[in-house]
């Protein structure tokens, strides 16, 4: 990870215009030292701590300033795009950026605006302008989703997660379940059932539950 943090690669969707240096790819090098560094502490186990920490204030600075966009206002999906990329819903759920940070919100606000449709939250824009090289329309991606309704809650904005969840378990199919994409008319596509949509629909469930009080039931399997 130390070694190869700043390599390029296909980012976490497998893009097929080539590699590039992905916001995402960043994020999850950071999330690995800061987890690794945390668990070693809490468990008193050994390891190149001083190493682990200079390149995950690296990797930090790294995303501050080269990942966002001071003209568009928001981050970008890698560096020299203008995109925007729903895997920056991590953000704030992986702890690397306060969820009220205005930076971030700002971002939050641009995937809204640019991304989420009647509750479905696309991946990225696949036009003219950015072409991820694969064949077919773009679907909606469950895991996003479900991310944004977290990000929401965590924002404070709970009335509005909690209605965007509510309509994201109409789209569920008779048993509960979700596939890995939707399309534009909430209709199931890909893998299913698909782990990540339910991982995500677990902590999104989870959340939001605790910011309205708990003893609402948000979700039966």
């Amino acid at each position: 990870m130390c070694e190869h943090w700043s390599d390029r690669d296909v980012g976490i969707w497998e893009m097929r215009g080539g590699d590039q240096h992905f916001l995402h790819s960043r994020l999850m090098c950071w999330v690995a030292l800061d987890r690794a560094l945390r668990l070693a502490f809490k468990r008193s186990l050994s390891g190149p701590f001083e190493r682990w920490t200079r390149v995950r204030e690296e990797i930090h600075n790294d995303i501050w300033e080269n990942f966002w966009n001071e003209d568009l206002g928001h981050f970008v999906q890698h560096k020299g795009s203008r995109n925007l990329d729903a895997s920056m819903l991590l953000m704030p759920l992986v702890r690397f950026v306060g969820a009220n940070d205005p930076k971030w919100l700002a971002t939050l606000d641009a995937i809204e605006a640019a991304l989420v449709r009647d509750g479905m939250v696309f991946r990225y824009r696949n036009d003219d302008d950015h072409d991820d090289g694969l064949a077919g329309e773009e679907g909606a991606f469950v895991a996003c989703s479900f991310w944004y309704v977290e990000c929401l809650a965590r924002a404070g904005r709970v009335e509005q997660a909690h209605l965007e969840f509510e309509q994201l378990l109409r789209y569920a199919n008779p048993l509960g379940l979700y596939a890995e994409e939707f399309d534009a008319h909430a209709h199931h596509l890909g893998n299913t059932p698909q782990a990540l949509s339910h991982l995500a629909l677990i902590s999104a469930a989870s959340f939001l539950d605790r910011k309205l009080g708990g003893g609402q039931a948000l979700w039966q399997p």
